[in-house]
């Protein structure tokens, strides 16, 4: 892909994700807007369905909606509140430790810095970076295991890990895109450009696509 199809490409995505439910962590911050929700949601969602992630979500800020009031309640609790996400004792453990550092440290308030959220046990960039755009509405560029694929896949970037793509984004991704590219490229990869034998033939992007490392396709 050129760079300068990148506009084409992010207009046909907007079209071609329409369609698709917003990912979990989303539509956790489209309701609420309060970056303790975006956070806690997001440690949810690693290696979590966003079914899951959602539900567990609900159920989880019924019994605590504030770093205050999850720091006090039980670890038992919040385990049985967010069962089955994907490692949930361990998650549980992280979240508590995060609330006790908000309230200790940050006066109660999540930082709005990706700097000082990676301070926190638990939180990667990844997370950072959700909270910070999704929270907060800064800049920022999540990059999970779709961004990082799909814009290899595309031969738009050269890397290796998600946070080199990351980095790499960030220098020649036109800014005004930096806010929603994730989420497009999450919808797109789990519905079209998925990680085994995408969906090729189906896809509007097929002639920006260069393909790389596509062994299989449908």
């Amino acid at each position: 892909m050129h760079d300068r199809e990148i506009h084409k490409v992010v207009k046909i995505l907007k079209s071609v994700v329409q369609e698709f439910s917003a990912p979990a962590v989303t539509q956790v911050s489209e309701k609420t807007r309060d970056p303790f929700k975006v956070l806690i949601s997001c440690i949810l969602s690693l290696r979590t369905k966003d079914k899951t992630t959602l539900e567990a979500s609900k159920r989880l800020f019924k019994i605590a909606s504030t770093p205050q009031k999850m720091r006090a309640i039980p670890l038992k609790t919040i385990e049985k509140a967010i069962y089955p996400v994907g490692f949930y004792r361990v998650k549980t453990k992280n979240i508590k430790g995060i609330c006790r550092e908000l309230v200790e440290r940050y006066n109660s308030k999540v930082p709005d810095t990706i700097d000082e959220l990676l301070k926190l046990k638990g939180v990667g960039r990844k997370t950072a970076n959700l909270v910070v755009t999704l929270g907060y509405g800064k800049a920022g560029i999540c990059v999970d295991t779709h961004v990082h694929r799909i814009t290899n896949r595309w031969g738009y970037v050269k890397t290796k890990t998600p946070e080199e793509t990351e980095f790499a984004l960030r220098k020649k991704l036109p800014k005004k895109y930096w806010l929603i590219i994730n989420d497009m490229l999450v919808q797109f990869g789990q519905n079209i450009c998925k990680p085994i034998s995408p969906l090729c033939s189906k896809c509007r992007l097929f002639s920006y696509c260069g393909r790389v490392d596509v062994l299989k396709s449908r």
